[in-house]
């Protein structure tokens, strides 16, 4: 069991409230980015290419999770309350096994659903990590989910969200499979430097006397993020 209760010190709800309220328009001014945007550059990249490239596709893989704000953001809920490296080396892992699996499987059988609809999922993961983060469902149903399962489930979603989008781009069929292994290997690679920085910067935080009294304005703040991805994408789905 590695969530903590925490509760909000009183004197911080005013800043606490600036807070979310300056999160919501910096990620309304970055929205183009948000979840599984791909760049023009490597869109055009991925249609045009034909054959085997792996070390570019280990790049585009790396890129995408160092850029994916939906994935750094539900890593950094995941590990908020983990210290041990043993610990925090198996959530990631099964995570890392969830988003492989599906992304694979997706691109492979070419089954696909509104991306949209699994990116405002993978929203809602966040809002959950968030939510398991302040003991809410302790608190409010008498019990505590399993997180391991939670992540694996999620990690799921993630990946067939990403499976979603390359399928738009119609990728070649000619070193299909290598160029997927290829990418998912950078998406690994991107993964453990994005959860390197994270860590580092945890490690830094979490010697603080401020930690634990930040430690719930920090989850409410990424509980906004997800509530902000969620509406963004059933905006998009409902005028799409």
């Amino acid at each position: 069991m590695f969530t903590r209760t925490i509760a909000p010190p009183g004197t911080t709800i005013r800043n606490l409230i600036l807070a979310a309220a300056l999160l919501l328009l910096a990620l309304a001014a970055g929205a183009d980015a948000w979840a599984h945007g791909v760049a023009e550059g490597d869109k055009g990249y991925i249609q045009e290419s034909s054959g085997v490239l792996f070390w570019p596709f280990v790049y585009l893989g790396a890129k995408h999770m160092v850029t994916g704000y939906d994935h750094l953001l539900f890593l950094f809920g995941v590990i908020f309350f983990l210290y041990r490296m043993k610990d925090i080396g198996l959530y990631v892992t099964l995570f890392a096994i969830g988003h492989s699996t599906t992304m694979l499987f997706g691109v492979l059988t070419g089954i696909s659903a509104s991306a949209y609809l699994i990116d405002a999922i993978i929203g809602l993961s966040v809002v959950y990590k968030a939510l398991d983060n302040l003991g809410a469902y302790q608190r409010w149903f008498g019990f505590q989910p399993n997180t391991k399962a939670a992540t694996l489930i999620f990690g799921f979603f993630h990946g067939f969200g990403l499976a979603t989008k390359i399928l738009e781009f119609e990728i070649a069929k000619e070193g299909l499979i290598p160029n997927l292994l290829a990418f998912n290997i950078g998406v690994e690679i991107g993964q453990l430097l994005a959860l390197a920085a994270i860590l580092i910067l945890m490690g830094y935080w979490r010697r603080t006397p401020s930690f634990m009294r930040h430690a719930f304005a920090a989850n409410v703040l990424l509980m906004t993020a997800g509530f902000v991805l969620v509406g963004y994408q059933l905006a998009g789905y409902a005028v799409s």
